[in-house]
């Protein structure tokens, strides 16, 4: 898998306090992310010179950094008529050659002397619509299943785009990220697939227990 660009944010203030347009009120994200050159530092929460407004729901060990492959954004781009460039998600790594067909939980790859592992997919919120002023784009993202994924850091380092990431284990073959995506959002009445994602130990703790509970309705 390529690393074609690194981009980082950090939270601020955005929107007009005087808008009568609902997509203009007053809001504070770290969504906004801009590409940076040379290295970067890939810390166990986050990369250097970035950050996340909502700690209780972005962000931590298992959301360190957020990826998204550019294949999805040429399709958005058709489909919303938007020019989308890397880190238009919020993604911190724009990646290229694999998607959430071919990655899968508990995947570990390998940039320089950094190690991350996929945790979970990423599940998009309100923010994303915001960003874009289209009210639905969340749901039509989580629908279509091109939603990107989230690693943890293992091993902390430095990386610099474009860079090669070497998949060294993948311990979960048969959880691949859209397995995971259609067991979260498209089979909720499935308690026995439900729980035996939640089982696989490389799984996000948010996901275990969400799937968790739902399995004990």
């Amino acid at each position: 898998m390529k690393l074609i660009s690194i981009q980082v944010g950090l939270p601020k203030e955005l929107g007009d306090s005087t808008s009568g347009d609902p997509f203009d009120k007053p809001w504070k994200s770290g969504f906004l992310k801009t590409p940076v050159a040379g290295k970067v530092m890939v810390n166990r929460l986050n990369l250097a010179g970035d950050g996340q407004a909502d700690l209780e729901n972005h962000g931590g060990a298992d959301k360190a950094i957020n990826s998204y492959p550019r294949e999805h954004l040429l399709h958005w781009e058709k489909a919303l008529k938007l020019k989308l460039d890397p880190g238009a998600f919020g993604e911190n790594f724009s990646v290229e050659e694999k998607t959430e067909n071919e990655v899968c939980i508990g995947d570990k790859f390998q940039i320089g002397k950094v190690i991350l592992q996929v945790s979970q997919p990423r599940q998009p919120c309100w923010k994303l619509a915001r960003r874009w002023r289209v009210k639905d784009l969340a749901v039509q993202v989580e629908q279509t299943g091109k939603t990107g994924w989230y690693f943890r850091v293992l091993n902390e380092g430095t990386v610099e785009a474009p860079g090669e990431m070497t998949l060294i284990d993948s311990p979960h073959p048969e959880w691949t990220v859209s397995r995971a995506n259609e067991i979260m959002h498209h089979r909720k009445d499935d308690h026995e697939a439900a729980l035996a994602l939640a089982a696989c130990p490389s799984l996000s703790e948010s996901w275990k227990n969400s799937l968790s509970r739902r399995a004990a309705q």
